[in-house]
């Protein structure tokens, strides 16, 4: 009886030292992941990233928007020391951006870092279109100098599509581009400067 009593206890404690096995099952990367969900700047870049996903859809309807009405079609804007002119293509990026910003700040300022009331909201909204300008001065030379190389790859593989859905696509396939190379230096420069009084 007392050997019949003790092997299932033996058993259970068997069982029980094995269970655990099942949740380690991630391995490295999965305690990794684990660690970085619970990381304060890791869950301040997904809700940016959130937020920055908002502002793309902002940004791409104003684009493709603007794009259709066609209102900005033949004007070029001309810069200073022989730098190449902007197009329509710039223009309305530009436009879609700035809207984009302008949400992305309220919604950073009031979700993403809401500890982030020790400055004055007029002194971080200058830092945050500052940061923002030098992301656009980013983004317009990747804008211009990759949707016609694009537009013709896309209309290469796709022929049944035509020329002017090759050239939308390429200008959408630019924007994306653009805005997660911007997206990187938004964030970075950000949290510690424009939202550097948190901890």
């Amino acid at each position: 009886m007392i050997t019949e009593s003790a092997e299932p206890t033996a058993k259970k404690t068997t069982l029980t030292t094995e269970s655990p096995a099942p949740t380690s099952s991630g391995g490295i990367f999965g305690t990794l992941l684990a660690l970085l969900r619970r990381h304060k700047e890791f869950k301040r870049f997904t809700k940016f990233a959130i937020v920055g996903a908002l502002g793309f859809v902002i940004d791409a309807g104003t684009v493709n928007g603007l794009l259709t009405l066609g209102w900005l079609e033949n004007v070029m804007l001309r810069l200073p020391f022989g730098l190449p002119e902007i197009t329509e293509i710039g223009i309305v990026g530009a436009i879609g951006f700035t809207c984009a910003v302008t949400s992305n700040f309220l919604w950073n300022r009031f979700w993403t870092y809401p500890d982030s009331r020790t400055k004055p909201v007029a002194g971080q909204l200058v830092t945050f279109f500052f940061v923002n300008i030098v992301g656009l001065i980013i983004r317009i030379p990747v804008l211009e100098g990759l949707n016609r190389p694009l537009a013709r790859l896309i209309e290469a593989v796709l022929p049944f599509l035509g020329a002017e859905k090759a050239a939308r696509l390429g200008v959408n396939a630019a924007l994306v581009t653009a805005v997660l190379i911007v997206m990187f230096w938004n964030f970075f420069v950000n949290r510690y400067w424009t939202y550097n009084d948190v901890e």
